[in-house]
């Protein structure tokens, strides 16, 4: 759904999450690197979108600035902004698996994309809006983990 707009990054990857293990230990992401990321849950082996996201931003003399420790320090540690029907914001890394027994999520898959590097300079949160906005075209309405 979103080669145009992924397909020209070099430095991705993707790991997967189920209850056996550790979010903080799967997780593949750069530590020193911006870009964007979907998350799926698989449920009955079906591949689902639920969420897409970014991290890194254009600072005040616009430049990017990288969040310390990353996009993966944003997965683990980042609160979602969902909630998940919680009163108070909850890492991921606690959220998720949580998350995975209300609605018998098997697995969560993250694919992630740096954005701006030596070959690209395209700012995170530009491209997250245009995936948010190729979704919302698509299938009017946003992933189920957005709010």
């Amino acid at each position: 759904m979103f080669n145009k707009y992924l397909d020209r990054y070099r430095n991705r990857g993707m790991f997967s999450f189920n209850l056996s293990n550790s979010f903080r230990y799967v997780c593949n992401a750069p530590a020193d690197k911006s870009g964007v990321y979907l998350i799926y849950k698989i449920i009955n082996q079906e591949k689902i979108l639920a969420y897409i996201g970014s991290s890194g931003r254009k600072g005040k003399d616009g430049k990017l600035k990288i969040r310390r420790g990353g996009m993966k320090d944003r997965l683990i540690n980042g609160y979602h902004p969902n909630k998940f029907g919680q009163p108070q914001r909850i890492k991921r890394h606690k959220a998720f698996p949580h998350q995975m027994k209300i609605e018998n999520i098997e697995e969560i898959r993250t694919y992630w994309w740096v954005t701006f590097d030596g070959d690209n300079s395209d700012f995170p949160a530009v491209i997250e809006s245009l995936l948010r906005n190729q979704y919302l075209s698509e299938h009017k309405k946003m992933p189920d983990w957005h709010q």
